[in-house]
């Protein structure tokens, strides 16, 4: 799309939202990751940049000169902590404008960290075989210091405090006040920090090996499409194919979203994001304040669910089970295709309901001057899918994809990127990547202390326990521990601690391993929309000027077919593309499902989610009144639910229902057109 067509269609559609001003005031509200200085000194401004720089380029060397483990976690982790204290302020209302001195300490004893494990290094793996001596807690203690302070800047105060609760759990764990299943051995500062520090089941855990291996390289990916315009593709294509339907603004913000949020993972800063844009459009046309920001709130938390790149999350989940990226990402397409359409299904009906149009078609630009202009920056996705489908390892094809961008980019001016390009997208993928950094060296300390004190069985006992030998209320305690777990934190580290939680839980039951994992992936994802802390909601109703908690509310109707589809594909796994009869619980290969059960529950779960979306809005064709809205959806409901029995009659009231609404409007439509011929 040209810039005269662009700024046709803000001028004749879009309201002012207030500016970059606003938006960046509502983001740092929101979302902490955006609260960031901005340092006057070109000199340190230029410092800064550059380490943020040679961060990117040291993650790019090691995918090809891996080094050994636990020094390639700890220099991920300690640099990334040294831009943290020049980055990010100690406290929200601090000056932003300079770096204090105390803070230039903070980076000095990041690095130090680091420094110590490498000098130290043989000889903590030869001499001392990994038994921490003096320095090694001292370090070990300063360390984990720095990543809880660190975090509160990124993250706030949530995942510190949870972490501090873990780590204080071996202090205590051997007191007899405590009920007998969690009471342990004693355990001394040796044995807690040891394990922090010395080993790769602490701070250099999985978690952070995912983040320096994998999810630094497609946050860097994401930076490197986001300076070639891929943006701008995704809303002028969405603009272009959706723009002009009935209630079309919002199912653009839902596409767009959607796309974006699958690249970048960032639920709130997509919703602020994309929002700026779409927020306005849907409120031109007459959707209200509130129900905008939760249109967007809950098509960006959605894109975490949406294949091929899933905001990064199926490739730690595909670390964490062992299951190949190509086996996660082909069982989230169907979950993730009901989720987008039954958000899309209720904005259509809303629309209808309303009587909202479109934006006009002369306003819109045309999807195939879109692709012309900016359709080759699809390829690199594609090929990033062709590789990982070809067994590529993960860490490489993300390293060839980012190659493969800047060359596609090339092909066409609008999208080339220069030398100043190229530096910028690796300095914004450092900064990007810091969140979720710190985020994993935090989960670091959860998932150490529980490999040291066994407490993930003690969780898993507690919730098979109450959950009585039902596996219903099993689901049920483990999805309300995941949006809990979930509220307030990062998607990544919220999967990776309900996993290590409550995932186990539901392997008692036989639950398949990737079964379990997707469904608190989930529910630790909608936990952004789960009043009372619906940050993702927030942040909508902060660029919309809606209410949060109303806008909460109306994002999680919008969102209900995801607190479905969960349970759905655990009672029949078909729905994930998988095969799990007479597999072992933790089976990493899956066959295919027979095709026809497969093509069965997407039908019936497709008329279902339809049906659905026409009885929460109140419309089909014309008004249903309240009678006709819970037996609709009843019916949707049981052909959601993957049996043959309850399709039948599902499909028979939804037809039903349908069919008394198609001749109801036929009948008035007659009636208005005879009054007005009279």
């Amino acid at each position: 799309m040209t810039e005269k067509n662009q700024e046709s269609i803000i001028d004749k559609t879009t309201p002012a939202v207030g500016g970059d001003a606003k938006t960046q005031e509502v983001l740092e509200k929101y979302d902490t990751e955006s609260r960031v200085r901005k340092v006057k000194n070109k000199k340190i401004a230029i410092g800064i940049s550059i380490l943020a720089i040679l961060y990117s380029v040291y993650h790019l060397y090691v995918t090809y000169n891996p080094m050994p483990a636990l020094l390639q976690r700890s220099i991920h982790m300690s640099v990334g902590m040294a831009l943290i204290f020049l980055i990010y302020p100690t406290f929200k209302r601090q000056n932003r404008a300079a770096v204090p001195a105390y803070d230039w300490l903070l980076f000095l004893l990041s690095i130090a960290s680091s420094l110590y494990l490498i000098i130290e290094y043989n000889a903590i793996v030869t001499t001392r075989g990994g038994i921490p001596n003096t320095m090694d807690i001292v370090f070990a203690v300063l360390t984990v210091i720095l990543v809880l302070e660190a975090a509160r800047r990124v993250t706030g105060l949530i995942l510190p405090i949870l972490a501090l609760l873990f780590l204080a759990y071996p202090f205590i764990s051997y007191m007899d006040w405590l009920p007998n299943m969690l009471m342990t051995r004693p355990f001394d500062m040796g044995d807690i920090f040891g394990q922090l520090y010395l080993k790769t089941e602490g701070l250099f855990s999985t978690a952070i090996g995912a983040s320096v291996q994998f999810i630094f390289l497609f946050i860097l990916f994401g930076a490197f499409l986001t300076k070639s315009g891929m943006g701008q593709l995704f809303n002028d294509l969405a603009m272009a194919l959706a723009g002009s339907k009935q209630g079309g603004p919002a199912k653009v913000a839902v596409i767009s979203s959607g796309f974006m949020g699958s690249i970048n993972g960032a639920a709130v800063a997509n919703v602020v994001g994309t929002g700026a844009f779409t927020i306005p459009l849907m409120k031109k046309i007459g959707y209200s304040k509130n129900f905008s920001g939760a249109v967007e709130a809950s098509a960006s938390i959605g894109g975490q669910i949406l294949p091929p790149i899933m905001g990064a999350s199926a490739f730690i989940m595909a670390e964490t089970t062992g299951i190949a990226y190509g086996t996660i990402a082909l069982a989230a397409l169907i979950p993730a295709v009901l989720y987008f359409l039954a958000v899309i299904m209720q904005v259509h009906f809303r629309a209808g309901r309303r009587n909202l149009k479109g934006i006009p078609k002369a306003d819109l630009p045309r999807a195939k001057d879109v692709l012309k202009e900016r359709g080759h920056l699809l390829l690199p996705i594609v090929g990033l899918v062709v590789m990982l489908y070809m067994g590529i390892p993960v860490g490489f094809s993300a390293f060839y994809t980012i190659i493969l961008t800047v060359i596609i980019a090339s092909f066409r001016k609008v999208s080339r990127m220069g030398i100043k390009d190229i530096l910028g997208a690796l300095e914004n993928g450092a900064r990007q990547s810091l969140s979720v950094m710190i985020a994993c060296a935090v989960v670091g300390i959860i998932i150490g202390v529980v490999n040291l004190t066994s407490f993930g069985s003690v969780m898993t006992s507690a919730i098979t326990s109450i959950g009585s030998g039902s596996l219903f209320l099993t689901l049920f305690l483990t999805m309300i521990a995941s949006i809990i777990l979930g509220m307030g934190l990062p998607s990544i580290p919220a999967y990776i601690i309900t996993a290590t939680m409550t995932a186990p839980a539901l392997a008692e039951f036989g639950i398949p391993i990737l079964v379990a994992h997707l469904f608190v992936f989930y529910f630790g994802i909608f936990a952004n929309i789960t009043p009372p802390v619906a940050l993702a909601a927030f942040a909508g109703a902060g660029i919309s000027g809606g209410d949060p908690m109303r806008t909460g509310f109306i994002a999680l109707r919008l969102a209900l077919a995801g607190f479905i589809i969960p349970y759905l594909f655990v009672y029949n796994p078909a729905m994930l593309l998988i095969d799990t009869t007479g597999l072992p619980v933790n089976a990493t290969e899956f066959p295919f499902p027979p095709i026809m059960e497969v093509i069965l529950i997407t039908v019936t779960a497709l008329i279902g989610i339809i049906g659905l979306g026409a009885a929460l809005e109140g419309y089909f064709r014309t008004y249903l009144n309240v009678v006709f809205r819970i037996i609709l959806g009843a019916g949707s409901l049981m052909m959601i639910v993957p049996e043959t029995t309850t399709d039948i009659v599902g499909l028979l009231i939804v037809a039903v229902v349908f069919a008394l609404n198609y001749l109801k409007n036929k009948k008035d439509t007659k009636a208005i057109e005879s009054k007005s011929a009279s």
